[in-house]
């Protein structure tokens, strides 16, 4: 267990390092001087000299990148161009809100897809089981962002069941609660599908088991046969997914963020990428890329010790 532990950590660093490469290699693609931007149109070339220096842009990208490194390693993520203030703050600000999102967004389609999939399993190729596979293909079909702009438009600004925007009253958890729900639906909505569709294919092949057949035989109520013996060993899969889940979702909470206006990680990038605020992005995608490996990795983790197979497959 501990190589295997091993294995997967030094392959999360290495992804790390590979994606945030990419990423700088981006960044200096992207049109636009950031010192400009900075500075304003009336910058004159010693003005934006000086802060390409202070900035340390003057020097090779490879030297950028490796100081880059070297400071995140202590901690230090680079200065807000626009405000002055550390991005950690910034990033520290914004993360708890699209932590709590794709928290929430990622359980409520574990209360509802589970369930939903054994159903479909144990009544496999009846009309229960084709409705369930409707609504799940339907769901994974839908875009987060399609779904969050007609619940906005339908639920908040037709109906005025849910407030508009924003991520409620700071302090007041009733308010953030409610304001949590319609982006939380959105971004977790195709997720029901994955859930259920992975859920049921796992409970077919589990169903037919010996052990579930010796059960049976036994004349063991068929709830405790499914909901006990067979459950416990078809939800495996669904831990691998709930950690690639919470990676994606956070990474799909940027359009949330922006069509709700809520002050998350996602919303921070998109700001810090039309100002060209290269350290705000660049930190903030260093902390969602390591939070993302730390998940899969937890989940890969608990998927090897409750199933041994795993790990020796790996």
């Amino acid at each position: 267990m501990l190589a295997y532990a091993l294995q997967r950590l030094g392959l999360g660093v290495l992804i790390v390092l590979v994606a945030m490469a990419m990423m700088f290699g981006m960044v200096f693609l992207v049109p636009g001087d950031p010192a400009s931007v900075a500075l304003g149109p009336r910058a004159t070339p010693e003005m934006i000299a000086q802060f390409r220096t202070e900035m340390g842009m003057d020097r090779p990208v490879a030297v950028q990148f490796l100081r880059f490194l070297g400071n995140a390693l202590r901690g230090d993520l680079g200065t807000d161009v626009w405000t002055g203030r550390t991005v950690a703050s910034a990033v520290g600000e914004a993360l708890p809100h699209t932590i709590v999102l794709a928290l929430v967004g990622l359980g409520w389609p574990l209360l509802v897809g589970i369930p939903l999939g054994c159903v479909a399993a144990v009544r496999r190729n009846s009309w229960v089981d084709r409705l369930a596979g409707l609504l799940s293909v339907a769901a994974i079909a839908i875009p987060s962002f399609v779904v969050a702009l007609y619940a906005l438009l339908v639920l908040s600004l037709g109906l005025g069941w849910f407030p508009v925007i924003g991520a409620g009253r700071p302090g007041d958890l009733a308010s953030q609660a409610w304001h949590l729900v319609l982006p939380a639906f959105a971004i977790g909505l195709g997720w029901v599908g994955y859930v259920a569709r992975m859920v049921r294919a796992s409970m077919i092949e589990v169903l037919g088991e010996n052990h579930i057949r010796t059960a049976r035989a036994f004349g063991l109520p068929a709830r405790r046969i499914v909901y006990v013996y067979a459950l416990r060993v078809a939800v495996l899969p669904t831990v691998a997914l709930i950690g690639v889940g919470f990676g994606k979702l956070l990474s799909g909470a940027v359009f949330v963020e922006i069509v709700f206006a809520r002050p998350g990680m996602g919303k921070l990038v998109f700001d810090a990428v039309a100002a060209r605020n290269y350290p705000v992005v660049m930190g903030a995608v260093l902390v969602t890329t390591a939070l993302y490996i730390v998940c899969t990795l937890l989940a890969d983790l608990l998927s090897a010790q409750l199933d041994p197979r795993a790990r020796n497959d790996g």
